[in-house]
């Protein structure tokens, strides 16, 4: 993360606000400057750092990650041992973070937790960046149900946070059905995963499997430059479409 040692290092040439800025400016103990300010700053230091489009994305899509994690966990007002058990699976197994990472990542989901802002407050934010990748917001609802669903059931107060996001997300109800049902048993889980289901023909199933494996082909996903902690994210999504599309043609002996 290479966004991760320019804001350790000092101040950051770009403009961050709403929750997210509060809560990164929090964590990296610094405020945010806007562009004119830090051409200033570079004009007579001669070395300010700034971050790139493309790593000032990855630093949004990071803390508003954990702060809406944080604020899902604290959802029904205590947070379970497996609830933190399944955000560090996903910082560990997911992104892939090492020690650095992980520790910027846990700082920020105390400051979320602390935060007075709400967790639709982040979730528009994060949106307003992330609304032309939906391979993006569809990874971080399935995260959020998974932290959601750790304690082996959806609270009420979980619920609620989960239909704002759908809403805010402009994610249809249908997905979020199909993507939930990987946790709480409602439909095959194979089917949900190619955003069907069990009615569906056999070339219905042929067309979903085909459209996603494009949408989530790894060359496709590196070629748009997105976050890279996005990047395993999405591999792993593309493995459990094959997975998945494999397991309905035994099942169908196509």
């Amino acid at each position: 993360m290479s966004w991760l040692g320019k804001m350790i290092g000092g101040t950051i040439g770009f403009a961050l606000g709403g929750p997210i800025g509060a809560v990164a400016g929090a964590v990296f103990g610094h405020t945010f400057v806007d562009k004119r300010e830090a051409i200033y700053l570079n004009s007579i230091s001669g070395g300010h750092r700034s971050l790139s489009s493309n790593e000032e994305a990855q630093l949004i899509f990071f803390t508003a990650a954990f702060s809406m994690l944080a604020k899902i966990c604290k959802a029904d007002g205590q947070i379970s041992e497996k609830e933190i058990q399944t955000v560090e699976a996903f910082m560990t197994q997911d992104l892939q973070l090492d020690w650095k990472g992980q520790e910027t990542a846990k700082r920020i989901f105390r400051q979320a937790i602390n935060s007075s802002e709400k967790f639709e407050a982040f979730a528009h934010q994060f949106y307003m960046v992330f609304m032309a990748q939906p391979n993006i917001i569809e990874l971080m609802m399935d995260v959020l149900l998974r932290v959601s669903t750790a304690d082996g059931y959806i609270s009420g107060e979980e619920e609620v946070m989960l239909l704002s996001a759908i809403h805010i997300f402009n994610y249809s109800a249908t997905d979020y059905s199909r993507l939930k049902s990987k946790y709480v048993r409602v439909t095959n889980k194979y089917y949900a995963v190619l955003k069907c289901d069990e009615t569906a023909s056999n070339e219905e199933i042929k067309k979903k499997y085909r459209t996603l494996v494009t949408e989530y082909h790894p060359d496709k996903i590196e070629a748009k430059g997105l976050p890279e902690e996005f990047i395993k994210f999405a591999n792993d999504k593309f493995r459990e479409i094959q997975e998945a599309y494999e397991h309905i043609k035994q099942e169908r002996g196509l």
